[in-house]
């Protein structure tokens, strides 16, 4: 089984799919249907501005508004879609909270559904086939991978998106942040403890 560690990628070695991607967008380039420019706005956009910031400022709400926190764990949707963070891939949306004794975890068994409103552009490790299949047949053992090793007595629930439902994760807040402003906070949640293999930095790690 591959190794699906976050740093052991192989970026000259593209999917399939990744391949015809890159194929086409080649072919349109040279026949100058396409601006490679007009590519490389939409990805910064994606990567730098519509997320995973946004899910940050989401998460940091939630744990610094109590009213907040409980739309979002009712209408996930429409919470996050009040702080102005909607569209594609975020339509359908449902938030989970980790407590002290149960740690979440987000895979697409099926392709790679993922919220790119809320959370960015996908790790490539999330397309991948080895996470999508790990995570639910042995979601520790992969948590392990990530340098996240949970105590025995921890939960770990395991969530598949689809098409028709996306998660987002609210890590735990860090102790020692009474008193951290809604900016600060946001910046102590990473993606991966919004996807579930990593936790949110402690003041210190920031």
């Amino acid at each position: 089984m591959p190794d699906i560690h976050p740093d052991h990628h192989h970026d000259n070695e593209l999917d399939p799919m990744a391949a015809r991607v890159k194929a086409l967008e080649t072919i349109l380039t040279e026949k100058g249907l396409v601006d490679p420019k007009a590519i490389d706005a939409i990805v910064e956009t994606y990567e730098t501005k519509v997320g995973p910031r946004n899910g940050a400022k989401v998460v940091a709400k939630a744990w610094s508004d109590p009213e907040f926190a409980d739309w979002l764990k009712r209408d996930a949707t429409a919470a996050i879609a009040s702080l102005g963070f909607a569209g594609r891939q975020g339509e359908h949306m449902h938030a989970v909270f980790n407590t002290s004794d149960t740690h979440n975890l987000v895979v697409c068994t099926l392709c790679s559904c993922y919220p790119w409103s809320v959370l960015g552009l996908p790790p490539v490790w999330y397309k991948s086939p080895p996470y999508r299949s790990r995570a639910v047949i042995d979601p520790r053992g992969v948590l392990a991978e990530f340098d996240l090793v949970l105590p025995e007595t921890t939960k770990i629930r395991v969530w598949d998106s689809t098409a028709e439902l996306r998660y987002l994760i609210v890590p735990l807040r860090p102790a020692g942040t009474d008193g951290f402003s809604a900016d600060q906070l946001a910046e102590l949640v990473t993606r991966d403890s919004m996807i579930g293999t990593g936790l949110a930095l402690t003041p210190e790690a920031a």
